[in-house]
């Protein structure tokens, strides 16, 4: 067994691994025969390796057992799997990524990909290590194993993240002496009992004193898991919540007590009942830039914060916390219900009154007659079917998306989180379908996001990914352009062209359909639906009105 055979039967092995996303080269191309011959693990080449490090990322988002593998060959093309790796690395992704190097016996010598950082070569470990856990050099094939297993490990350890191998040219073919199954044993993240301890009296306190109390949901909850865990809190006490950006729909936003969405595009109903709030229980939160109205520096004056999360660093980052707890979110709130549990008797359920409005509820701004792009993100959540994931991209119609859809049935959202690229999840989106096969995959692209990454396409006709591409065609940077309106009056370079998108899609063997009023989209959308095969939606949206803001860009 080689060296490229050990780590396909690695990850055969772990049962996290189905399918790989990658592209091809002279420094890894022998790892493509033993890929080729696995009988577990299906191969995705891509047009681009970013794109492969996006839809590694997509491969584990909603799936947080699952591994997200990409691969390249050495110097550039390991490179282009940077921003990938940088959104995993923000968004607590388990990820790993492969890419060549120089052997050994010819680094310095400017080879072709060389990234040694010897001799005016750029330096690929230290770029890798900084964009990850932990980098790794394999310089012998009979460390194979052990880096293996030290790299899964690190992935999944406390908080998730990427990590990153490179596998020589001369060591992938080696011979290894020592092959052994390799063993995936992550710690829980329990919290200390004194902190569970802690929380369960100060939320029997605040209910005891009728104090306003609103859980603010993150990302961290959906890694964890922990949605029983979280309706269990919130019907028992009554407790209404909101949720960030990030964790849009992972409790229905149907149920009586939710608010919406909370931060610089929250929902009216979830701003409202905040100024109220006496004490905020924060779940699996990094109190990103959209979920603090700018890291607005008095936001929590005057509230008790209590804050839970899996990572040391997250804790006092932004806003100094009354109760922190570093834990899993699940065994947290298991933690907090064991103290619960035990008291004789618990207070009655708080009566809350909280108003109903949401954006989704609410009109439209007026616009110029085009199609609303608030229309469309509602009738996205309207046609999705049960159990569908919708990504939205980086720009302005992610703000669409997150404020007008209504989202229940287990129907997930997803945007690009902190570091945002574009494109991100217009390709992303092809390894969300592939860990999700049973579910509708619809991907929100903005046309300038689009424009930087569409040719997967081919991707997906080629390996049947029938994922829905709607996009937001209005023909500029809608966002960027409010953002210079707001600050200067004026704008500059925010116009662009688009092509014929369903010449375009029909030209790489898909199904396109163009869609300019309101009243035909529905109809497009179930069609597509029912299509199961790549499809692009040209949606023709005004580019005179913007998403709402409740603190100026």
């Amino acid at each position: 067994m080689d060296v490229n055979q050990a780590i396909v039967k690695i990850l055969e092995d772990t049962n996290r691994v189905h399918h790989v996303f990658g592209s091809t080269g002279q420094v890894n191309a022998s790892m493509l025969l033993a890929l080729r011959d696995s009988k577990k693990i299906e191969t995705v080449i891509v047009r681009n390796e970013q794109a492969a490090s996006f839809m590694a990322c997509g491969y584990t988002i909603f799936n947080p057992e699952n591994l997200g593998v990409c691969f390249a060959t050495g110097g550039p093309g390991a490179f282009n799997l940077f921003s990938g790796l940088a959104v995993a690395y923000y968004d607590s992704l388990p990820v790993l990524a492969i890419s060549g190097y120089a052997s050994a016996n010819q680094r310095g010598k400017g080879c072709l990909n060389e990234s040694t950082g010897l001799n005016r070569t750029p330096d690929s470990h230290k770029m890798f290590s900084a964009t990850t856990k932990k980098s790794y050099i394999v310089e012998d094939a009979s460390q194979i194993c052990d880096i293996m297993e030290d790299a899964l490990n690190t992935a999944f350890e406390g908080r998730p993240g990427p990590v990153h191998i490179h596998v020589p040219k001369n060591i992938t073919i080696a011979e290894v002496p020592n092959f052994r199954p390799v063993q995936i044993k992550v710690k829980p993240y329990a919290p200390k009992p004194q902190c569970a301890k802690a929380f369960a009296n100060r939320i029997l306190s605040a209910l005891k004193q009728k104090e306003n109390i609103m859980l603010l949901i993150g990302y961290g909850c959906i890694r964890s898991g922990a949605q029983d865990e979280i309706l269990k809190l919130i019907d028992t006490f009554h407790i209404p919540f909101a949720s960030t950006m990030d964790a849009k729909g992972y409790i229905s936003e149907t149920h009586p007590l939710s608010l919406g969405i909370f931060g610089t595009t929250g929902d009216p109903r979830a701003m409202a009942y905040f100024e109220t709030a006496d004490v905020v229980l924060a779940l699996g939160n990094s109190f990103a830039e959209n979920a603090t109205l700018l890291f607005k520096p008095d936001l929590y004056d005057g509230k008790t914060l209590m804050h839970m999360n899996i990572d040391k660093n997250e804790i006092n980052k932004v806003y100094p916390a009354d109760y922190a707890m570093i834990s899993d979110i699940k065994l947290g709130l298991k933690a907090i219900w064991e103290v619960l549990n035990q008291k004789d008797a618990l207070p009655q359920a708080q009566k809350v009154e909280i108003s109903h409005h949401k954006w989704f509820d609410l009109p439209n701004k007026p616009g110029s007659g085009k199609m609303h792009p608030a229309d469309v993100a509602r009738v996205l959540s309207e046609v999705a079917p049960e159990n569908a994931i919708i990504m939205g991209d980086a720009g302005s119609h992610m703000l669409w998306l997150s404020e007008y859809m209504k989202l229940d049935q287990n129907r997930r959202y997803q945007n690009p989180g902190s570091f945002g690229p574009m494109a991100s999840h217009t390709n992303g989106s092809l390894g969300v379908k592939c860990a999700n096969p049973d579910k509708v995959v619809i991907s929100g692209s903005g046309d300038g996001c689009y424009l930087m990454a569409g040719f997967e396409l081919l991707t997906a006709v080629q390996n049947n990914i029938p994922v829905i591409w709607v996009i937001f065609n209005n023909g500029e940077f809608n966002v960027i352009k409010r953002f210079l309106l707001n600050m200067f009056n004026e704008h500059a370079y925010m116009q662009f062209m688009n092509p014929d998108y369903v010449a375009y899609a029909k030209s790489c063997g898909a199904e396109g359909f163009r869609v300019d009023k309101i009243e035909d989209l529905k109809p497009v959308l179930k069609k597509a639906i029912a299509l199961n095969k790549p499809v692009v939606i040209d949606a023709v949206i005004d580019a005179e009105v913007y998403a709402n803001m409740n603190q100026s860009m």
